[in-house]
């Protein structure tokens, strides 16, 4: 492994070193908020998107022949990138179809972050400007474990690697690291350790046959619409596994993934059953939704049907699209929720502790909430900090026929901020979550991630051909909170797999690094505790590393980023 796993440049190289008495912590970061900019006084989340200069455009390349890929594409990352300690961003665009041409080159954008609320556009001189092919999704991690993270780009015909050289410029490794996923329209993907060899390995969730030479044609009232899903022929999953040599294998049939044929979208992975290895779900779109366990030698099952989470309580596949995973209820299991169609509703499914999972999607309220929304981006995110995991859902529907036939169904959507009571009820919280949240959108992708460092989680959302909305996290901060940065050694140096545990004298929160999650997008990897405006003074964590080993660390400091470094197997 490289020698970077140890002396990484940049962000941790700033960090004093050591706490006293505490094994394996390499430093505390002190929150200092970067962004400047007030909000109007009540709101919860202020849109910056002017204000940080983010003026980038997305392009679907939309057209008469209505292919499905133009109302599907707008991934972004919330990403280090430059390993400075402030949040960058990057943003995929579309594409062009045969009838659907743009007037300026088609290009992503990747927005550094100055530390001052602005944001610079380096995208071209960082080399991921452009995509030889139609753009979807990002997936972010740190693959070869040398101190930076690197990006791989979904889309169709193929998808692209593109690793970081640690000098603010990035090199397209696709061909040799063996990861084009060739022939494929490829949606989110989500990078994990499933051997735990203590490198990232790849899954890629690929959605159905794509034809531009072909376009279905489909009406509503004479006019021409996207069809329904339904007559497209899905694909099987992709799952590379990484050799720690900069290449990858496609061991998509000896894993059993292949075998799974469906329309897939959304993919999330973490430890689902506690032993260890971590599992998948993935969303999909008029196919029942996978629940992969991790057998350990290499191969998964599907447990969906048991786990009660393929299908709705009539036996029917829902339109799953993104998915996130969290401890909703407070209970230390993880709980899904899924986006869907209108009129289907989004999807909780919250785990007892074993199979099946209850589905909460009317108790929780999500059913009514969600009933007239189409949904795409989807994140558990605790964004008041009172240690409970709310739930942030961007929508926004395929087809502009629904504006002309009236109805709760529109064609622009809001997005959803919804606020858990402690018991996995939720409330709508629009009249105070800002302007945002009173406009409609085609929403698609969304990252979360605390872009100033104040400990208050940032959002950010794409729409279909409109620039993307930044927005500030104005209440966060005023709770108090415990951020943690994981730095594996033995374990992939990301952590993604980790589980931690903060304990008080009355109260529990578990959180996971997750890989994937949402819908074509990646988020801070940083973990941030929520814990109320009077926590307890004595607070312990647990880590379960993805190496399986296990660390407590003491003397903790509120209000501050903590950055553990996995100490030497013990």
């Amino acid at each position: 492994m490289s020698d970077e796993r140890t002396t990484r440049r940049g962000f941790l190289g700033k960090i004093a070193t050591g706490i006293a008495g505490t094994a394996g912590m390499a430093g505390v970061v002190r929150a200092g908020p970067w962004w400047a900019g007030p909000g109007p006084q009540g709101e919860i989340f202020t849109e910056v998107t002017d204000a940080a200069g983010i003026t980038w455009k997305h392009f679907s390349g939309e057209s008469p022949d209505r292919f499905l890929i133009e109302a599907s594409s707008g991934g972004v990352a919330f990403m280090d990138y430059d390993a400075d300690g402030r949040l960058d961003i990057f943003l995929v665009n579309g594409g062009e179809t045969p009838k659907g041409k743009s007037s300026v080159p088609v290009r992503n954008a990747l927005y550094r972050n100055l530390g001052n609320g602005k944001f610079e556009d380096v995208a071209a001189k960082a080399g991921v400007d452009r995509l030889t092919f139609y753009g979807m999704g990002a997936a972010v991690a740190d693959y070869d474990n040398d101190g930076y993270p690197d990006l791989y780009v979904t889309g169709s015909p193929r998808a692209a690697l593109f690793h970081n050289q640690g000098d603010g410029t990035f090199v397209d490794v696709t061909e040799q690291a063996g990861v084009k996923n060739d022939g494929r329209w490829s949606a989110s993907a989500a990078w994990f350790d499933y051997d735990r060899d203590g490198y990232l390995d790849l899954l890629v969730s690929n959605y159905t046959q794509l034809s531009l030479e072909n376009p279905k044609v489909c009406e509503f009232n004479g006019m021409r619409t996207y069809c329904d899903q339904k007559i497209y022929q899905g694909m099987p999953l992709t799952l590379y596994h990484n050799n720690g040599d900069g290449t990858f294998t496609d061991v998509s049939h000896s894993s059993g993934v292949d075998q799974f044929i469906g329309r897939g979208l959304g993919a999330v992975a973490l430890d689902l059953d506690d032993d260890g290895w971590p599992d998948l779900f993935v969303a999909r779109d008029a196919s029942p939704n996978l629940l992969l366990i991790n057998k350990h030698d290499g191969t998964f099952v599907d447990r969906g049907d048991e786990a009660e989470i393929s299908l709705d309580e009539n036996g029917v596949a829902k339109a799953g699209m993104g998915v996130d995973a969290g401890d909703v209820l407070g209970n230390g299991h993880p709980a899904f929720v899924v986006t869907n169609f209108n009129d289907e509703f989004h999807s909780l499914f919250v785990s007892p502790g074993e199979f099946p999972f209850e589905d909460w999607t009317r108790r929780s309220h999500l059913a009514a909430l969600t009933k007239s929304y189409v949904g795409w981006g989807v994140k558990f995110l605790d964004y008041d900090n009172d240690g409970n995991l709310d739930l942030l859902i961007v929508n926004g529907h395929l087809n502009q026929v629904f504006d002309m036939v009236g109805g709760d169904v529109k064609y622009k959507e809001p997005p959803l901020l919804l606020r858990n009571n402690g018991q996995a009820v939720f409330e709508d919280m629009q009249a105070e979550a800002g302007s945002a949240f009173k406009k409609g959108y085609n929403g698609r992708g969304l990252a979360v991630g605390d872009f100033d460092n104040d400990g208050a989680t940032d959002i950010i959302f794409t729409a279909l051909d409109q620039r993307p909305v930044l927005l500030h996290n104005n209440v966060g901060a005023s709770n108090s909170w415990m951020g943690f940065l994981l730095v594996g050694t033995k374990s992939n140096r990301d952590a993604i797999g980790a589980k931690l545990t903060l304990r008080s004298a009355d109260r529990k929160l578990v959180r996971w690094i997750t890989g994937g999650s949402s819908y074509l997008s990646s988020h801070d990897k940083r973990i941030i505790f929520g814990l109320g405006p009077q926590p307890s003074a004595a607070l312990s964590l647990e880590i379960r590393w993805p190496s399986g080993q296990t660390q407590s660390v003491p003397g903790l400091e509120l209000n501050r980023y903590h950055v553990i470094r996995e100490p030497a197997s013990q």
